[in-house]
């Protein structure tokens, strides 16, 4: 992608990365949280980490902690942020290799 300067793709992977340590850490302490009895984490809050980027964090929380992996409704709209990441990479990579 030659128009894009390549500095612009480190501050992204940057951001990237920030936001699955921020969408891995809010599963973990929800899931703190559930076994305690204490006050949760929306699960709002938890998707929208997810549409901004966190969603491999997240799936990695999930996994690692066990956390919302039983409740079908949050796995469904999990699967829809992925399927919708993917689905725009592609579109990306599929645009500047045609072009």
């Amino acid at each position: 992608m030659p128009w894009m300067d390549h500095s612009i793709w480190w501050w992204a992977v940057i951001g990237l990365a920030m936001i699955n340590a921020i969408s891995f850490v809010a599963h973990g302490l929800d899931k703190r949280a559930a076994m305690r009895g204490a006050r949760r984490t929306p699960e709002a809050r938890l998707h929208l980490w997810e549409l901004l980027g966190g969603w491999p964090g997240a799936i990695l929380a999930m996994c690692l902690f066990r956390h919302k992996v039983r409740k079908a409704s949050y796995l469904v709209v999990t699967v829809l942020i992925v399927t919708l990441w993917i689905a725009g990479l592609a579109l990306l990579v599929w645009s500047s290799s045609s072009g």
